[in-house]
């Protein structure tokens, strides 16, 4: 995939040569210079003459006509350098590839040294090159007939760096590439159907992820759910035809199992909303309803690609949520796995039904740390758009790794408040412990106060993904449908992860 050559290489023959330039002093200097000669300094006279831009994310294609080996040179404008980033380039360079990849190229080079300056550095710029090159080539095949043309795929990429280790530029591209990755298994789980994914199928490609990474794994049955006293999952799934999986996957990077972080993932495969049953039109895309599962499911494939020295628990309940003679009503009470009754006022607000007992069974698995991922509600779309992920918190020591972490993924989220009487209005029922739906108002808050009534005094996270899990327009780094979000904001929080006991 990445071939990485100490020296560049002009003479070397390639489809494409990416190359990155600044604005001001608009210029092939530097690093570039060698470029521009080759060109007989024609390069500079372009970029002055505005045929070539610098400016942030402009990309410009130049035809070298035999002044160098590769066939075509592709410029791609990183904005001013102090405003220069990770995620510029990363964005930047993806929609190179989208371009290189739509234009059916088979192969391509990177003159790495071009994208670096004194905020990102080479092990960075290979970082984000991999990545962007694994999610902005992404796609989805789908179910339509295929074509007879065969398929050209962008497959080589020769690395050019001359101002860092080999070895090292290397480790950097295994390492984005997997997190790429990664995302991508969980934007094809994501847009996989209801009826080519049910709860059987993601417990089996749970299987299959640990089989690969040596994962230690469980997965309960609805007759062991019955056992334990699942209630909140159980009920959820009554009035299915599909049965239940509570999913468990364990990875042991020390040597004692402590200091365990638990992620959690939403898995509804489906969600119609059961008797408080969605519209025509909201109905719809509700396939996507277990995008904070394939987010676990992600990040625990980087984790098994990259091994790092911490423990980790991953637990998924997965259910749809139908209508039947048999399904959950309003007003029904039920149990769950802590002991605690809930008194169901929406059948619709099932996802935090089943996390409730996801999240005591990663108690029970021994969870220090629990960060659970969930579309949960269309409120924290209200609240904040489909570009921000809501979060809420019972630990500011935990909350500032995973903000670190999204912030570093480019996946942002946004801190809601739970006060007092949120928590109030979630234990206000006259016949149980705990309401599933207190109103409208609040409502994304409502429904993590919910979830953080069984992580206790475990510190905790709660990612409602509702609005960001996926997207209506194609973007740099991929195209419309599922975004994998949250997959390596898990993944860099598991990796950087430090223990401390703060509140």
């Amino acid at each position: 995939m990445f071939k990485v050559n100490k020296e560049m290489n002009y003479s070397a023959d390639h489809e494409c040569l990416i190359i990155g330039l600044f604005e001001k002093p608009n210029k092939f200097a530097g690093v570039l210079a060698d470029v521009d000669k080759l060109f007989d300094g024609q390069l500079t006279e372009l970029v002055r003459s505005g045929d070539l831009l610098a400016k942030k994310k402009a990309l410009s294609k130049v035809h070298t006509f035999g002044k160098i080996g590769a066939k075509r040179l592709f410029v791609v404008g990183l904005g001013r350098e102090k405003d220069y980033s990770f995620e510029v380039l990363r964005e930047a360079i993806g929609k190179s590839f989208k371009t290189i990849k739509t234009a059916k190229l088979k192969d391509a080079a990177v003159f790495l040294d071009s994208f670096i300056n004194e905020n990102v550095d080479a092990l960075d710029a290979a970082h984000a090159v991999s990545e962007a090159f694994a999610l902005s080539t992404y796609r989805f095949e789908g179910y339509k007939q295929k074509s007879n043309e065969p398929e050209i795929e962008l497959g080589n990429i020769a690395i050019y760096c001359e101002s860092a280790d080999e070895e090292d530029v290397k480790a950097s591209l295994t390492v984005g590439f997997a997190y790429g990755k990664g995302t991508n298994s969980a934007r094809t789980l994501v847009n996989l159907p209801g009826n080519m994914l049910t709860a059987t199928d993601m417990a089996n490609y749970a299987l299959e992820l640990a089989w690969k990474y040596d994962f230690e794994t469980e997965v309960l049955e609805k007759e062991d759910m019955l056992k334990l006293g699942m209630g909140a999952l159980l009920a959820v799934n009554q009035g299915s035809a599909e049965p239940p999986k509570m999913i468990v996957l364990k990875y042991q990077g020390k040597d004692e199992w402590k200091d365990v972080i638990g992620l959690v993932g939403k898995g509804i495969t489906f969600d119609t909303g059961g008797y408080s049953i969605k519209t025509k039109d909201g109905i719809v895309g509700m396939k996507a309803d277990m995008g904070g599962a394939a987010a676990v499911l992600g990040a625990m494939e980087i984790i098994g690609e990259l091994r790092p020295e911490q423990n980790v628990v991953a637990v998924i309940p997965s259910t749809d949520n139908m209508v039947s003679g048999t399904a959950l009503k309003p007003d029904d009470v039920i149990t769950s796995l802590s002991g605690k009754t809930i008194e169901v006022l929406n059948t619709d607000a099932e996802g935090r039904l089943v996390l409730a007992d996801a999240v005591t069974y990663a108690k029970h698995n021994g969870a220090n740390y629990l960060v659970d991922v969930a579309t949960l509600t269309g409120g924290v779309i209200v609240a904040l758009g489909n570009d921000t992920t809501g979060a809420l918190t019972n630990n500011e020591a935990l909350f500032e790794q995973v903000l670190e972490a999204s912030y570093e993924a480019g996946e942002p989220i946004w801190r809601l408040p739970i006060f007092e009487k949120d928590k109030q209005r979630v234990r206000n029922s006259k016949i149980a412990d705990l309401n599933n739906s207190p109103g409208r108002e609040g409502h994304a808050i409502m429904g993590g106060a919910f979830v953080g009534e069984f992580a206790e005094d475990t510190p905790w996270v709660h990612l409602d993904i509702a609005g960001t899990a996926t997207t209506r327009k194609d973007h740099e780094l991929g195209p419309s449908g599922a975004t994998g979000v949250m997959v390596r904001t898990l993944a860099l929080l598991v990796e950087r992860f430090e223990v401390t006991e703060s509140k």
